[in-house]
């Protein structure tokens, strides 16, 4: 069996032309493009970066009851939201096919079956420019539940990726034990944990899953600092009166199977971060530590995940058969 040679990732930190999608895809773009550049066969960028993070909320009484505010905030982070059957992606899709490499991508999707409902979806791009999993946030966090809606398991899935087996979870997610041991089982070993921007998210907790599940763990995050709030938005002014100065500041890092640093958190600056994975440290520690394998007892703990996409109603228009 051919030994597995070590595989060159990027986090691209960067803040998104906040609340303007099309925008935003061309820009991520453009990051595929150099993160390819440099070498990279997988690049991941923060969670619900396109079109952005709804960081308004807080500062704005987003639970205000029938506001007109909050309203047209909605529908316009509604009519900006990823419709993946229109092939709004297609920009990031050309440059991952492109540039050989896969793209794991925060999408706020809006889903047509579901009406206008909004997700917080993670979606993962091979690099024939092919999507191959949207995985949809399980829970929204706080206030994230007056615009997201909680989705499902279909997207708690992993990916065979140069010698590793690549899963991800958006956001707070990671902090649910029995979701990261949906992709355990699996037998993910490399991990991408996506964030809106806040080191204070990924200082502690990225260690905490690369050691225990013995994996590589990526977290990466976006940026927003008032700058980043474009004129042309509904309300900018009442915007940039109520967001601070800067409502995420990155902190993305990558933590090795050991639990150590491979690259530290970055904070404040956009930026591509690459680095050089070894699938040999990953068995090393799996030595000791298998989550899913050796250290695991199926005949006394045993997880079930279901991983259908509900849906609100199925048509059948097909005549009933006449009795005769």
């Amino acid at each position: 069996m051919p030994t597995a040679s070590p595989l060159v990732v990027s986090l691209a930190q960067i803040a998104p032309v906040w609340l303007d999608r099309d925008a935003t895809v061309a820009k991520v773009a453009h990051w595929v493009a150099q993160a390819a550049a440099a070498g990279s066969r997988l690049v991941a960028f923060g969670e619900a970066l396109a079109p952005g993070y709804p960081f308004w909320i807080e500062h704005t009484e987003g639970a205000r009851f029938e506001s007109a505010l909050q309203k047209a905030l909605f529908a316009h982070y509604a009519e900006q939201a990823v419709d993946l059957t229109r092939d709004d992606l297609a920009p990031v899709r050309a440059a991952a096919r492109q540039g050989r490499l896969w793209v794991a991508l925060g999408c706020i999707e809006r889903a047509r079956e579901r009406g206008h409902s909004l997700y917080c979806s993670l979606v993962l791009i091979d690099d024939h420019g092919e999507i191959r999993n949207v995985h949809r946030k399980l829970m929204p966090t706080y206030e994230e539940r007056l615009v997201w809606s909680p989705g499902d398991g279909q997207g708690l899935q992993c990916f065979a990726l140069d010698g590793f087996t690549l899963g991800g979870l958006n956001c707070w997610e990671n902090w649910m034990p029995l979701a990261r041991s949906a992709l355990y089982a699996q037998g993910e070993d490399l991990h991408i944990a996506v964030w809106p921007g806040n080191a204070n998210n990924t200082a502690d907790l990225t260690r905490h899953l690369a050691r225990e599940g013995r994996s590589y763990a990526l977290s990466v995050s976006g940026l927003l600092r008032r700058e980043d709030i474009p004129a042309h938005l509904p309300h900018a002014d009442i915007l940039r009166a109520a967001l601070p100065e800067v409502s995420a500041n990155g902190g993305s890092c990558i933590a090795a199977p050991t639990g150590e640093w491979l690259l530290p958190p970055c904070v404040g600056e956009e930026k591509l971060m690459v680095a050089e994975l070894d699938p040999a440290v990953v068995r090393g520690e799996r030595q000791n530590f298998d989550p899913f394998g050796h250290y695991s007892r199926p005949d006394v703990l045993e997880l079930q995940v279901n991983r259908g996409r509900p849906c609100g109603a199925r048509f059948r228009d097909d005549a009933p058969t006449s009795s005769g």
